[in-house]
């Protein structure tokens, strides 16, 4: 289903917010803090986390701070989404500025909805599959 684009008419447009990139990066985040070290671990690949814990400290950090990572991840991602799908959100009327309002929309809307599985895979790692194993 794709929704229509409206278009402005004073040909002005204004800088898209591009959360994309910000929200694939919180959304990885918690899948490297979380999700990662526990689906290794679970497959018998302990030695692989411990390697990966003294080689990459920062991870153990993330560990420890992982109910904020999830929140503040969360919160971007809801922000992005009204962002991306706000009813007001509208394309310059000149054709070669639509043509490219339009490419940046979907590219926004392919990265939002990549973090968003990237950022549920992390979740379902760090907090249901925890519940499921014990």
């Amino acid at each position: 289903m794709t929704r229509a684009i409206s278009v402005v008419n004073d040909g002005n447009i204004k800088n898209p917010k591009c959360w994309g990139w910000l929200i694939l990066f919180a959304s990885t985040s918690t899948l490297l803090c979380c999700a990662l070290p526990i689906l290794l671990v679970s497959l018998g690949f302990g030695a692989v986390v411990a390697s990966m814990a003294s080689s990459l400290p920062f991870l153990v950090t993330l560990s420890q701070y992982k109910h904020w990572i999830f929140l503040n991840s969360f919160v971007l991602l809801l922000i992005a989404g009204w962002t991306l799908y706000r009813p007001e959100r509208a394309c310059p009327i000149d054709p070669v500025l639509a043509e490219k309002c339009v490419t940046i929309y979907k590219w926004n809307q392919w990265f939002y909805w990549c973090a968003v599985i990237v950022w549920l895979i992390g979740f379902f790692g760090a907090y249901i599959l925890v519940l499921i194993v014990e």
